[in-house]
């Protein structure tokens, strides 16, 4: 934490002021908005995801804007997305090539806003991949890790396609992907694994696998398999878990509503809270991973929204029963946070 406040934290915070300040110079209006927007409500996902870089420090001028340009596409486009002026999932398949692009330091630019109409944000997403591209050309064994990286991403453009079409179109969509897929993972349910290729974070732990000159390509498939689908599940599982009130007034899908009941969520989320910690287990580094799992719990069964819902603090009352002293510090640290940021 030391390294996190004292090396990552403030460089998060020089890459967002820049960043803000190109998006308050976008031409047009309604991408401007979204893409401040962005920023002012999601911050926290940036700094949340910096936090691998604290594990690299000598490699922090890579990793961090890296990890802050990739996360803000992410954030941004969920915003265009969620309160779209399109329903049109060509208009979101094209604007998530982006991601794609930006994970391979070869791809060439595409013109992202090619079926919407609004096109001008001064160059802003354009320059975002071409930062990651940049970043991604330091990393001496991204290419070991590649294939991983765009299967995620991969993922996550498919999700972000399917869940904002049409209401009355996405959830057969959905469960046709998932049908895809149910197979290798039959642990899960089909709302647990889309909420699981919604997550970055198996994104963020492989580029800074890359920054290790002497990683085994192996290393890279243990990875995968520890991050996807129990790290990243349990991860947007509770970002959609303290969003359900929102995301009801605002029409938005959200996985945690297709849980029976309250006792269903608890039994649900704490089954990959466990499968997780095991994952971790089999990882090098394994108390750094454990502690990402404890700081997922802390930082979102903090947030002011659980309060606010009954629901909600009831499953967040059950989930920290019986917390490690790791949690209740990343408790009390979020809380901190929030107050100073």
């Amino acid at each position: 934490m030391a390294r996190v406040y004292r090396h990552v934290l403030p460089g998060v915070r020089e890459q967002l002021q820049f960043w803000r300040s190109r998006a308050e110079a976008m031409p047009d209006p309604e991408l401007q908005r979204q893409a401040i927007a962005s920023m002012t409500a999601k911050q926290f996902h940036c700094q949340g995801g910096a936090v691998y870089a604290a594990v690299n420090l000598s490699l922090k001028h890579v990793l961090i804007p890296l990890i802050v340009a990739f996360q803000t596409i992410s954030d941004y486009l969920d915003n265009l997305c969620d309160r779209s002026t399109s329903l049109d999932p060509e208009d979101f398949r094209r604007l998530h090539q982006s991601m794609l692009d930006a994970v391979d330091p070869a791809a060439p630019l595409h013109d992202y806003y090619a079926f919407r109409d609004e096109k001008d944000d001064g160059g802003y997403l354009s320059d975002l991949v071409k930062t990651c591209q940049a970043s991604i050309r330091l990393l001496p064994s991204y290419h070991l890790v590649e294939d991983k990286v765009r299967t995620l991403v991969g993922l996550y453009c498919d999700l972000q396609v399917y869940k904002h079409i049409r209401r009355d179109l996405r959830e057969e969509a959905l469960d046709a992907w998932w049908q895809q897929h149910r197979s290798d993972y039959p642990e899960i349910r089909w709302n647990e694994f889309a909420a699981a290729t919604g997550s970055t974070l198996g994104v963020f732990m492989l580029f800074m696998a890359a920054g290790d000159p002497g990683l085994q390509r192996e290393q890279a498939g243990t990875i995968f398999d520890a991050y996807f689908p129990y790290i990243c599940g349990l991860h947007i599982l509770l970002d959609y878990l303290i969003d359900q009130e929102e995301d009801e007034q605002g029409g938005d899908l959200n996985f945690c509503s297709y849980y029976e009941d309250a006792d269903t969520t608890v039994e649900r989320i704490a089954f990959i809270v466990a499968r997780a910690r095991d994952r971790a287990g089999q990882l090098d580094g394994s108390a750094f991973h454990r502690m990402i799992i404890e700081g997922l719990l802390a930082l979102y069964l903090s947030d002011p929204k659980v309060s606010e819902q009954r629901q909600v603090r009831r499953v967040s009352r059950e989930l920290m029963k019986g917390s490690p002293w790791m949690r209740i510090f990343f408790f009390v640290n979020s809380i901190w946070i929030r107050k100073t940021s």
